[in-house]
């Protein structure tokens, strides 16, 4: 590309990279593909961490990159080149081609059908650019951390506190003639602070991020949040062996939800290798509980009007009271399924969990007796089985109201048991990332004490 890329430009940026990635396209079609499909993206970002009062690191971030895939019939080939030159361009093609020639026929491989295709592109106001230069982001880095550090004589020491600010911008164009263009904005404030009274030490953290940096949390909050989170834990006990109803708050709960959508998601299905496989029209949730996706909310960190195979995203039902509705598909899975996609190439987009009318507060006076799940570790979690077993960390509850910490136990169940009886989903709902829930309270667990 001879014209260098209007950085400054957000609009003509995106546009350069439309051009670019039909220019790739139109060149697969000249080199003899069927069709053809190119992504074209940059992003910029300042990431800065203080730690212990002084600054650790600066990093700017540029890159910026191009794909292409490229079908001869079934046969399929890609490449990659950071190069944006009309020569590389070619060579990168010539590279995609080589491959799909060289590659066995996969008869469920190709483009998306043409009608799919989204047409309409709606504001979903995901890019707020923010001129942060790094010594305010170094400010806010040590406003965030002193938020911690100076909120307890309890924080002796820190891991460090980051401000981040990236902008993306991508265009992804096919043979079908489709064009999508996405630019949009990741902000975030974030800490980790150390307590420490005696020969008890507990660390903990906690962060804020959103398209718009005038949407976050102040850096005091932030720091405040993670020391209290920090010393709430200290002096934990061990908890005794048994059954008991788990609490997870949204920070925790999302993934639940996560390996709920790992077991509807295509490739496991069509590899049989997910204990939901032939489940739509069943029972698989709480017959309350409704899971939904939201791709058009403004500012939200899922949004979008179209998938990575450029097909529409629309508002969808996956859990309506309790019954699964459908799975998260891709055009290739879906083809491998014998069904049609479900505009999830890429993952989903804000899978909603809608919350019932009580808050933390009140699902632990519901609880009575248990525990709450403040931190998962290890990844003993089967998609094939559903069986379900994490180490973690956590309060004890009594009589409705925390009573302690308690460390070193693992909750272990099996995901068709643990999702059939969700007992609520609170109104405290963490909306910072993809998979937006509140707190959830379930039914007895095993719980295996130190």
């Amino acid at each position: 590309m001879s014209e260098a890329l209007a950085i400054n430009d957000p609009i003509k940026l995106r546009q350069q990279l439309a051009d670019l990635a039909e220019q790739c396209v139109h060149e697969a079609k000249r080199q003899g593909a069927s069709t053809a499909e190119a992504g074209a993206s940059t992003s910029a970002g300042l990431s800065v961490t203080a730690r212990l009062r002084e600054v650790e690191t600066v990093e700017h971030i540029r890159d910026k990159g191009i794909g292409v895939t490229v079908f001869f019939g079934h046969r399929k080939g890609s490449a990659s080149t950071s190069d944006f030159s009309g020569d590389a361009i070619k060579e990168t093609v010539a590279s995609a081609c080589a491959i799909a020639r060289h590659t066995g026929e996969d008869e469920y491989s190709g483009l998306a059908d043409a009608e799919l295709m989204a047409t309409h592109f709606p504001d979903l106001d995901l890019y707020h650019p923010w001129s942060v230069s790094a010594e305010d982001a170094i400010a806010l880095a040590l406003e965030t951390e002193a938020g911690a550090l100076d909120a307890d004589t309890r924080i002796t020491n820190s891991d460090g506190a980051t401000v981040g600010s990236h902008d993306t911008a991508h265009a992804y164009a096919n043979s079908h003639g489709f064009i999508g263009i996405r630019g949009s904005t990741r902000h975030s404030l974030s800490v980790r602070c150390i307590a420490g009274v005696g020969d008890s030490m507990q660390r903990d953290y906690w962060y804020d991020s959103a398209r718009n940096h005038a949407d976050m949390h102040s850096p005091a909050h932030i720091g405040a949040k993670a020391a209290e989170r920090a010393i709430a834990r200290l002096a934990p006990r061990k908890v005794t062996t048994g059954q008991y109803p788990v609490l997870m708050p949204p920070e925790v709960a999302t993934s639940l939800f996560g390996h709920f959508t790992g077991a509807i998601r295509g490739a496991n299905l069509y590899r049989k290798a997910s204990f939901l496989v032939d489940h739509v029209g069943k029972p698989v949730f709480a017959p309350h509980i409704r899971i939904h996706e939201q791709p058009h909310l403004l500012r939200a960190a899922g949004s979008t009007a179209f998938d990575n195979d450029g097909v529409a995203t629309t508002t969808r039902d996956l859990v309506t009271d309790g019954v699964l509705q459908g799975y998260v598909l891709d055009t290739y899975a879906a083809r491998r399924l014998g069904l049609n996609t479900t505009a999830n190439a890429g993952g989903v987009h804000n899978l909603t969990i809608t919350s019932g009318d009580k808050s933390m507060a009140e699902l632990l006076a519901e609880m009575d007796r248990g525990i709450i799940v403040a931190e998962l570790m290890g990844m003993g979690v089967s998609l094939l089985t559903g069986d379900y077993s994490r180490g973690a960390s956590g309060f004890w509850v009594e009589n409705g109201e925390i009573q302690y910490p308690i460390e070193e136990f693992t909750i272990a169940g099996n995901l068709r048991d643990m999702f059939k009886n969700l007992v609520a989903v609170g109104t405290d709902v963490d909306a910072r990332g993809n998979i937006r829930t509140g707190s959830v309270l379930l039914d007895k667990l095993t719980v295996a004490g130190g």
